[in-house]
Parts: structure tokens; C-alpha cells; sequence
């Protein structure tokens, strides 16, 4: 097998404010023609500097050495006239979060002629046949309908597919996948990597995919090298690794999955939230006068309970509607239908009617980074549920925030450091914090493991776990994970376009799903070996 890019000895430093970090520390591998590697490791391992730095996209404040070479030309050092001549012709990247890398100014057709004027000259209609092709490789329906479509008129799974007809548009040698099924769904995930494999098969490409995600690596990589700290720790066949993992951080990443069960409900639990056949329903207006002509039905007769003690997981694809009932059972959006907590119903109960019993129903979100102020520090953080409910910021407030974060894992020391300052899984820690410093009855969990490396995973759902048994908290857990979901959840309902298909006891939806939607669900997540080989 030929060698498509050779990376020796690489070594990448950011010097920056008379201080040094050592991102990357002599790197070696190889990438033959035809070959999958993968590279796994926990967030800031060195994963993505490293494939940023094949062909010199870093920022001035890296210094670079050591070799890196695409069909035994060094890219280290090369002009850059030299290097973008090989960027996004010969090597390609499809990145984690299409949103940041499509123009949202820009329409399709525009974004991807762009690619093909500058790297093959194209244009008119020889470049629109191209694009509609692309699109149409990738698996976009009525592809010439969508040319004038912008990103955010797309699903997650479509903004997905368009990265990859981008990254495909000049056919390269080598494609390099950083993190691009982290935020899709299962379903979704399955079917972009069927794809990358279908794609990789047909055109011939090599493929350096990078993720924190083993069950993946395991199923669609020929080689994986292992990463820690800026260094690889372990490298070779697939097969080899995950069957007899020498190094002790290899054994430590395939050891992370969250496994057993949430603690048994108490027989006398209390009902904390309860609803019948709820309803959300959003109106279409069109014309002058704003008549309703429709509806977008978000959510269609569901109906539930959570006890003290108890998780409700709620799955289903992006746009089932997850959210948007939970946000309802929270009276954050309007709904049809009683809202049933903790014995009384608050549905059409006012603002200021609802706000005392705000303090009893906390949410925590996907992404912490961005549900943290950057302005304000963990301690104002986590203490602005007490300022609201509370009044005055005495010295007892302030020791109950040391306390809660003590609970959740954090020193109170960093009390006085800002959200940047800390990783993912630790920001989602404070999150947390912030959402049980008013000791909450319900809480609910919108997708809060889904950004996080596996080894994280493990440690918020146990987190997770001690906080409900310890304060029988009740949980609406919303996730796509279906791993994290049956190690957290007590009972299931699964939802697809805002109807609830199946709910029932979690031990029954897992072994035995009735309808078809669920079995989809499940394949996908726990056998996508048979859908990528």
C-alpha cells in the first residue's frame, strides 16, 4: 500500500504572552492509500492541531516542527502557494459544527461554486452540473431545488452532507474528519458515516478521522493511534487495539461507558409532574391580516409522569419535538393540555403566579459555554438563582454556593475564575451547580452529555445519579445518546415528528421496542457495525 501523508517526529508549541503550551510533542504516523486511521483521545489530546497542522492551518503564534508529507511532499515549511495548492484539492476537511463553517449569507450553489472556480476554474452552467452532482452524491433529495437554499434552512444531517460535497468538490486524496457526527443524531450519525465509507470506497480516498467516539472508531477505522497529552501513547490495527490495548490510558478510554442503572424509584414517590394528551401546537399566519392557515404540530397528545427519584429519558431525532415538550411542561412555551406539578395544575397560571415555583423546576442545556455569561464569574454564576428567590447575597449564600460545588465535583476556590477557564466537562459541572444551588424538585436534562468525551460521560452520569438518590430529584433526561439514556433512566418515550411512538418501562424499550421507529433507533446506535461495513 502507497503512502499518502507521512507525519515524523511533529511537535507543535503556542507561544503566547511570555508563556508556552506544548500542544503537540513528536507525533509520528503514516496514512496509506485507501486506509481509514483514526485518531481518539480526550478534549485537548492534540487531535485536531495535529490534523490542522498537515497542511499549515494553524495560528501565527504555533511554531511547527518536525515533517509532514503528502506523497513525499514536506508541508512543513512549504510556501503558500505550494500549500494552497494541495488544501482543499488534494486534502480536505469536513469539520465538527457545520454552522460555523457554512457563510450563512450564502446560498448552496454559491458556497460550493466557490470551491470549484478557485480550484478548477469552473463556472455557468458546467459548475452549477458539478454542484447538483455533489449534492446528489452525498444523498440531498431534489438536490437542484436546494441550490438556492441558505444553511440555516437545513436539518443538522443536511448541512452535514453539503460539508462533505464541499470537501468533495475537487476530488482529493485525502479527506480529514474532524468530529463530524458528534452532534447528530444516531440515526444521522449512522447514515453520514455509511456515507463517508460508501464515498471513500468509490472515489478512493484515505480518511483521517478524528473523534473522542470508540464505538465508531471501532466499526469504521483500519488503524487508530491513540492520544494523551500531545503524544501518542498507542497505535496500530483496529482490531489489535481494542482487543489487547497495551497502554493504561487506552484500557482507560474503552473502560469508559456509563453502565448499570439508576437506583430503584421508592414505592410511595411522589408525583413531582404529570400531563394528558399535551398539545403544542405552533400557528402558520400568512397575508395581511396574519390569519392562521395551519399548524406546526411540535407536539401531539403526550402524556406522562415523573415521580421523586425518577428519570423520564425522552428520545428521537432532531425535530421530533423533545425540547419543545419539555420547555411546555416547564411553561416556558404555550400548550394545550393540564400541566400537573406537584399536585396542582399550573397550566394558564401567569407569570407572576409561576415565579415562586420556579426555584422548584431547573433546566440544564446542551452546551454549557454557551449557557455561561463569559462576564460574570462561577460564583455569580451559580449564585444568580439565589439573588433572584432570595434577595440579599449574604455571607449564607455564599457558603451554600462553596457547597454546591463541592457536591458537583468543583473546588470553591475557583469561585472567582470565568467559564473559559475551565474544560467542557467541567463547565457542565457548574451548570449543574447552577441548577441545584435552590434545591429544585424536577430538572431537566436537555442533551447535557452529548458534547462531552466518553471518560466525561461516565463521570456526569454518576454525578447525575448521586444528586437524584441523594435529593430524590426528578429528571426529564431529553438525549440522542441511547448508551447514556438506559444507564440514567428509569422509563423511556421515544418520539418521532411530535407524536410519542412507544413509552414504557426502560428494561422493555431496549430489549423489546414495538414499533419500527424505535427498532430504527436502536440499530442505529448499537449496531451501526452492520450499516458502515
Amino acid at each position: 500500500m502507497s503512502t499518502v501523508l507521512e507525519v515524523e517526529n511533529l511537535s507543535v508549541t503556542f507561544r503566547q504572552e511570555g508563556g508556552e503550551t506544548r500542544a503537540v510533542r513528536g507525533v509520528s504516523f503514516t496514512v496509506g492509500k485507501g486506509e481509514t486511521v483514526a485518531i481518539v483521545g480526550e478534549s485537548g489530546s492534540g487531535k485536531s492541531v495535529t490534523a490542522l497542522s498537515t497542511v499549515s492551518l494553524l495560528p501565527e503564534a504555533a511554531e511547527v516542527s518536525g515533517s509532514v508529507r503528502y506523497q513525499g511532499t514536506e508541508m512543513v515549511g512549504a510556501s503558500e502557494k505550494a500549500l494552497r495548492q494541495v488544501r482543499g484539492n488534494d486534502i480536505s476537511f469536513i469539520f465538527q459544527e457545520p454552522m460555523t463553517s457554512l457563510n450563512p449569507l450564502h446560498t448552496l450553489e454559491k458556497q460550493i461554486a466557490e470551491s470549484l472556480l478557485l480550484h478548477q476554474g469552473l463556472t455557468g452552467e458546467r459548475a452549477r452540473r458539478r454542484i447538483v452532482e455533489l449534492l446528489e452524491k452525498v444523498g440531498i433529495r431534489e438536490a437542484e431545488s436546494r441550490l438556492g437554499a441558505y444553511p440555516h434552512q437545513l436539518s443538522g444531517g443536511q448541512r452535514q452532507r453539503v460539508m462533505i460535497a464541499m470537501a468533495l468538490a475537487n476530488g482529493p486524496e485525502l479527506l480529514i474528519a474532524d468530529e463530524p457526527t458528534t452532534a447528530l443524531d444516531v440515526t444521522i450519525q449512522a447514515q453520514i458515516l455509511e456515507l463517508l465509507a460508501d464515498l471513500k470506497r468509490a472515489e478512493g480516498m484515505s480518511l483521517l478521522f478524528i473523534t473522542h467516539d470508540l464505538g465508531i472508531v471501532r466499526r469504521f477505522a483500519d488503524r487508530v493511534c491513540v492520544m494523551q497529552n500531545g503524544k501518542i501513547v498507542e497505535q496500530g490495527p483496529t482490531a489489535t487495539i481494542f482487543d489487547s490495548p497495551q497502554h493504561p490510558y487506552t484500557r482507560k478510554l474503552l473502560a469508559a461507558e456509563s453502565t448499570g442503572g439508576p437506583a430503584p424509584v421508592p414505592s410511595n414517590a411522589a408525583t413531582i409532574l404529570g400531563t394528558r394528551d399535551l398539545r403544542v401546537w405552533f400557528p402558520i399566519t400568512r397575508g395581511l391580516l396574519r390569519r392562521t392557515v395551519g399548524h406546526v404540530k411540535a407536539v401531539n397528545a403526550a402524556t406522562l409522569t415523573v415521580r421523586e427519584g425518577e428519570t423520564l429519558g425522552i428520545v428521537g431525532e432532531s425535530g421530533s419535538g423533545k425540547t419543545t415538550l419539555a420547555l411546555a411542561l416547564m411553561r416556558l412555551v404555550s400548550s394545550q393540555g393540564p400541566v400537573v406539578f406537584r399536585g396542582t395544575d399550573i397550566q394558564g397560571w401567569k407569570t407572576k403566579a409561576l415565579q415562586p415555583l420556579r426555584r422548584d423546576m431547573q433546566i440544564v442545556f446542551q452546551d454549557p459555554f454557551g449557557s455561561l455569561s463569559p462576564r460574570m464569574t462561577i460564583e455569580q454564576i451559580v449564585a444568580e438563582g439565589l439573588w433572584v428567590h432570595e434577595g440579599a447575597y449574604t455571607e449564607d449564600a455564599r457558603n451554600k454556593v462553596a457547597t454546591i460545588l463541592r457536591e458537583v465535583g468543583l473546588d470553591p476556590s475557583m469561585m472567582s475564575r470565568y467559564p473559559h477557564e475551565f474544560s467542557g466537562g467541567q463547565r457542565q459541572r457548574i451548570a449543574i451547580a447552577r441548577a441545584m444551588i435552590l434545591r429544585p424538585r424536577l430538572l431537566v436534562l436537555d442533551e447535557p452529555t452529548s458534547a462531552l468525551d466518553m471518560t466525561v460521560q461516565v463521570q456526569i452520569v454518576e454525578l447525575l445519579r448521586q444528586l437524584q438518590q441523594k435529593y430524590r430529584l426528578g429528571y426529564l433526561f431529553i438525549s440522542h445518546d441511547l448508551r447514556v439514556v438506559r444507564a440514567l433512566a428509569h422509563k423511556v418515550m421515544v418520539m418521532k415528528q411530535g407524536d410519542v411512538v412507544e413509552a414504557g418501562d426502560v428494561r422493555e424499550i431496549f430489549e423489546n421496542p414495538q414499533s419500527e421507529y424505535t427498532r430504527a433507533l436502536m440499530a442505529a446506535a448499537f449496531d451501526l457495525k452492520a450499516r458502515v461495513a
